[in-house]
């Protein structure tokens, strides 16, 4: 198959054409599974959720509107969903420990999504966040591998909201700026 635009990929899937979930697996799918794995450290389950995750775009292809948005963004929240699903549900709870909270799902950080899926900023992402400090870093790493809200984060860490509050908002910030400018 020809490299599809966005817009016919999606056109395609939602005509239930078999090839053009071949080509989104083909696009998406390392990715796809990179981010079920950060988040559930375990690759049989990782395994598991990314056949669930493309699934989930096959069957629910009709929802998409190429004109509101891209399917990347939209198929990597599919994945960090199905995830933090994962980690609620009560196999989780069996297999990680007792009394996993309910997940928060903050929305300020599915801004960072679309611009995961650029392979060209890749690097640069990787050179910003190594830019931010410790606390920033993973300020953003519980809340986005691990679903945590900002109060939850600010009880992990031992820190008062507000500084929480701080270091995402700077760390998000920061990180907008590296990527954009750069």
């Amino acid at each position: 198959m020809l490299s599809l635009s966005g817009a016919e990929l999606i056109d395609r899937l939602q005509h239930r054409d078999p090839r053009a979930l071949d080509e989104l697996y083909r696009r998406y799918g390392r990715i796809v599974y990179s981010l079920i794995l950060r988040v559930v450290r375990d690759t049989g389950i990782t395994e598991d959720l990314v056949q669930e995750t493309f699934l989930r775009a096959w069957t629910r292809a009709w929802s998409l509107d190429p004109q509101k948005g891209s399917i990347g963004p939209w198929l990597l929240t599919v994945a960090r969903h199905n995830a933090l699903d994962y980690l609620r549900s009560s196999a989780a709870r069996e297999r990680i420990g007792p009394d996993l909270e309910d997940i928060e799902n903050p929305a300020i950080y599915q801004e960072i999504e679309p611009e995961l899926l650029r392979s060209e900023n890749i690097g640069r992402i990787q050179a910003a966040i190594g830019k931010l400090s410790p606390q920033q870093r993973e300020v953003l790493d519980l809340a986005y591998f691990e679903g945590l809200s900002q109060s939850e984060i600010a009880e992990r860490m031992g820190q008062p909201l507000g500084t929480v509050k701080t270091w995402a908002r700077s760390a998000l910030k920061r990180l907008r700026a590296e990527v954009v400018v750069s």
